[in-house]
C-alpha cells in the first residue's frame, strides 16, 4: 500500500513538472527597467522587438515585460488551437509572479488579448489598447460568423503549401501599408517569413475567431485606445471603433494622425508621450 501511495505521488509530481513549463511555452518574455509592471503584447507574426524604442523609454520608470508569442520569431510553436494557449499561459504568469495590478500594452492582436483578459478576470489596473479591435474578422469578413472561422477553409491549405516566394511577395503586400517607413515594413516582412507556417495560417484563424464586442461591456477598468488614422481618414476609423467597442461603457479614444498601423514606428515620440501620461494620470 505505501509503495502504491509514492507511486500515486510520483505521478503526480510528473504531472505538475511537466504541466508548469508547458504553459510557458506559449511565449518567451524578457524583463526590462524596475517600478510598476507593464506587459508588452505584440501584434500578430511579430517579435517583442518591435516594442523597443518605446521600452527604451518605458523602462527607465517601469517593469517592462515584453512578449514574444510562440510561433514566431526563434519561439517553438505549440500546439493548436494557439489563441486560447497564449492566454491561459498570460494568465498563469501573471498570477504566478503577482502582476495582478500590472498595466498591458497591446498593439493590434496584442491589444486585442488584453482585452480578452479583462473580460474574463480582474487582473490589470488599466488597459491600454493600440490600434487593436474587439472582432477583427467582423471588419474583415462579410456576414461575419465567429463559428465559420475554421483551420480547414481552402484560404487557409493555400498558404499553407505556398511557396516561399510567393509567401514573401504576399506577405510584402501586407506589410506596405502598416507603417510609413520602408525599413520597418522590410521588418515586418522577415517577421512574417520567420513564423511557422501552420501558427501564421491557424493562429490567425484562432484570432479572426475572437469576437468580444459583447464582451467588452464586463471591462470596468479604465480603458484608452490609440488609433492609426491613415489610410481611412479620421472619420471612418472613429466610426470603426464606436461600432466594435459600442458595448464598453467608458473608454478614451485618442487619434495618431497621420499614423498607419504600427503607431510605434509612425510616432514613436508621441506615442511615449501619450503613455506616459495615461500610466501617470496626467491626461
Amino acid at each position: 500500500m505505501k509503495n502504491s501511495k509514492n507511486l500515486v505521488l510520483l505521478l503526480l509530481l510528473l504531472v505538475i513538472s511537466v504541466k508548469a513549463p508547458a504553459q510557458r511555452e506559449a511565449f518567451e518574455v524578457r524583463v526590462k527597467g524596475a517600478g510598476e509592471p507593464l506587459l508588452f503584447f505584440p501584434g500578430f507574426a511579430c517579435t517583442d522587438e518591435v516594442w523597443d524604442e518605446i521600452v527604451t523609454e518605458l523602462s527607465k520608470k517601469y517593469e517592462c515585460h515584453v512578449f514574444t508569442f510562440a510561433g514566431f520569431g526563434n519561439v517553438p510553436p505549440v500546439a493548436f488551437p494557439w489563441y486560447p494557449k497564449v492566454e491561459e499561459a498570460i494568465l498563469d504568469y501573471i498570477k504566478s509572479n503577482n502582476l495582478e495590478n500590472a498595466v498591458p500594452i497591446g498593439h493590434s492582436l496584442g491589444g486585442t488579448l488584453a482585452l480578452s483578459l479583462a473580460t474574463r478576470e480582474n487582473v490589470f489596473e488599466k488597459l491600454i489598447i493600440v490600434d487593436a479591435l474587439t472582432a477583427t474578422g467582423a471588419l474583415m469578413i462579410p456576414n461575419y460568423k465567429s463559428e465559420h472561422m475554421v483551420y480547414d477553409s481552402p484560404y487557409n491549405n493555400q498558404i499553407l503549401t505556398m511557396g516561399e516566394g510567393d509567401f514573401r511577395a504576399m506577405a510584402t503586400q501586407m506589410a506596405s501599408g502598416m507603417t510609413l517607413h520602408q525599413e520597418k515594413k522590410d521588418q515586418i516582412v522577415d517577421w512574417m517569413l520567420m513564423a511557422d507556417r501552420k501558427t501564421y495560417v491557424y493562429g490567425y484563424t484562432d484570432y479572426l475567431k475572437v469576437d468580444l464586442r459583447k464582451a467588452v461591456s464586463a471591462i470596468q477598468i479604465p480603458v484608452t485606445i490609440f488609433a492609426a488614422t491613415h489610410p481611412f481618414g479620421k472619420e471612418m476609423v472613429k466610426k470603426t471603433y464606436e461600432e466594435q467597442y459600442k458595448k464598453l461603457a467608458d473608454y478614451d479614444l485618442r487619434f495618431a494622425e497621420g499614423s498607419a498601423h504600427f503607431i510605434m514606428y509612425d510616432k514613436p515620440k508621441w506615442l511615449v508621450e501619450q503613455l506616459i501620461a495615461v500610466l501617470t494620470n496626467n491626461e
